[in-house]
């Protein structure tokens, strides 16, 4: 279990993380998602030992990383920028690794290079930015961490190989009881593989749920009214995160106990309503708009 409590961070007169609170529960995955300078990589790198949080406090089983090597050998972290120098191929970084970490397997590491088709004897900043990729994560998994921190973890990766890093992440998670904290902007992503999802801006925790109970929340739905007037009474009854209209037809995404909203609207007696699917990048822009991080705010500070 990973227990992040209480965790600011500043550096100079900018604010990075600000009290922030999470749980990561073994054999579990969390998305870290949130506006561009949220936190979210001051965060991991405060988690990896990289960076000593100003206040308050990181714990891996009850243990902290900074300064403490033992932990950070049970850790690995993929930076959003991963360095290799110009003398590294996967071959000599396997050495390098194995000597670190002692739960490294030589037999995983052969099966990741292998499903990834990478040439050991090529020097890494010699590959492709998507291939380098796959070289931190071949090198990662093979290590057999407990906990595992990914900062866009799926940037430069074609199709296929995203949904190879999900299967083998997930499966990885299941058979090494592991924690895992992924921080992304490609929420779609997100949504396969992890099973919470902290939204964090300007430093703070808005919301920390599971997939399925951040979306019950949030309730997206197609409607025609016999009486158009009604609409003011959904708007006066509920929060109304947005709204547009085509023809007759009224999409309204709302902020509420669904089987609430639901009622109100059926004793309206519309001719037609119709719940729909509700994706974790909408459920995210509903969320930030909230703080008045959104497009419309955007433009008239900048207009």
């Amino acid at each position: 279990m990973i227990e992040i409590k209480n965790v600011s961070k500043r550096f100079d007169d900018a604010t990075a993380l600000a009290g922030v609170n999470i749980q990561i529960k073994s054999g579990s995955v969390l998305g870290l998602v949130g506006s561009n300078g949220a936190g979210k990589s001051t965060l991991l790198r405060i988690l990896a030992g990289v960076y000593e949080a100003d206040s308050g406090e990181v714990l891996f089983d009850g243990r902290g990383s900074f300064n403490n090597t033992p932990v950070k050998q049970e850790i690995v972290f993929i930076s959003d920028y991963p360095y290799f120098s110009s003398s590294n191929t996967l071959k000599t970084l396997s050495r390098f690794y194995k000597g670190i970490y002692p739960n490294w397997s030589d037999e995983a590491y052969n099966y990741f290079k292998s499903l990834f088709s990478l040439d050991e004897r090529m020097k890494i900043n010699k590959m492709s930015k998507g291939m380098q990729r796959q070289a931190a994560i071949v090198l990662g998994l093979s290590a057999r961490p407990k906990y595992i921190l990914f900062d866009e973890i799926f940037d430069g990766l074609d199709p296929v190989i995203r949904e190879l890093v999900k299967k083998l992440l997930i499966d990885f998670v299941t058979r090494n009881d592991a924690s895992v904290i992924i921080a992304s902007h490609n929420l779609r992503e997100l949504e396969d593989v992890c099973d919470s999802v902290c939204l964090i801006h300007a430093g703070g925790v808005i919301a920390e749920e599971e997939v399925d109970n951040l979306k019950l929340g949030i309730t997206k739905l197609h409607l025609i009214l016999e009486n158009e007037a009604d609409i003011e009474k959904i708007k006066n009854a509920f929060t109304v995160l947005k709204a547009s209209q085509k023809g007759k037809i009224i999409e309204l995404t709302l902020r509420g106990n669904r089987e609430e909203i639901m009622h109100f609207i059926n004793e309206l007696e519309p001719n037609f309503v119709e719940l729909l699917p509700l994706s974790l990048e909408e459920v995210f822009i509903s969320e930030m708009e909230v703080t008045g991080y959104e497009i419309n705010n955007i433009l008239a500070e900048n207009g």
